[in-house]
């Protein structure tokens, strides 16, 4: 795989050593618990780890991934931990799962974004993945405060009804129930998702542990214009 490479500012790579895979926990605790500790997952040692560093080497963005060459791989991830993945059993792979994306507090650039894309594609690429798939996060444990963002998201950006996950936990609440009355916004990485083609399902998992709600969220490599993907692969470049 052809990591690191930089562009602009930013260096991408992927952890090499225990100390980088803690290095990530590390920012993901900070992002997502808001202080110092390790966000540990017992899954963690079946991902890769992507590291997104600035010039002076300060770990700014991380996420981990996961290729699965066949629908039924997918029964070892995160993301069938909360979703029924069943109906993906006549899918051709492979499939790119995505997850624990974080940035550090207050680092929501368009370059960190455009670099984390570009890191993906080269991802994609050397492994001909077909479908992107992971949990979206949401800050917070209330839906109510997201209410139009889902009510929009359920209008517009629903998947085929073939391939939405059914609810599997008791800690979902279907999006069509949900008051449209928060006006909080859609995160800015679900809202790339959805501009190259994405989808996501039809209802939120509330996470108590991790202070998040998520979505299911797909990208079909093939919903994605001849445009965007020449543009994705000259940042890869």
């Amino acid at each position: 795989m052809t990591f690191p490479f930089e562009k602009g500012k930013l260096t991408a790579r992927l952890a090499a050593s225990a100390a980088d895979v803690r290095a990530c926990q590390a920012l993901r605790h900070l992002s997502f618990h808001g202080g110092a500790g390790e966000d540990a997952d017992p899954l963690d040692p079946e991902f890769q780890h992507l590291m997104i560093h600035d010039r002076e080497g300060v770990l700014c963005g991380t996420l981990r991934f996961r290729l699965a060459h066949r629908a039924d791989d997918l029964a070892r991830g995160y993301v069938a931990q909360y979703y029924d993945l069943s109906g993906w059993r006549g899918q051709v792979g492979p499939f790119l799962e995505i997850g624990r994306f974080c940035t550090a507090p207050g680092n929501m650039d368009a370059d960190l974004l455009r670099m984390l894309w570009g890191a993906l594609t080269r991802i994609v690429d050397q492994h001909g993945a077909q479908m992107l798939l992971g949990c979206t996060s949401f800050v917070g444990t209330d839906p109510r405060v997201y209410g139009a963002a889902f009510q929009r998201l359920m209008r517009n950006h629903q998947g085929p009804p073939d391939l939405i996950p059914s609810i599997t936990t008791a800690q979902a609440v279907r999006m069509v129930d949900i008051a449209p009355s928060g006006i909080a916004p859609v995160p800015a990485l679900l809202k790339s998702y959805l501009s190259l083609g994405g989808w996501v399902g039809d209802h939120v998992v509330v996470d108590p542990k991790m202070n998040t709600l998520h979505v299911f969220t797909c990208l079909p490599v093939s919903a994605m214009s001849a445009a965007r993907v020449a543009r994705l692969r000259a940042v890869a470049s």
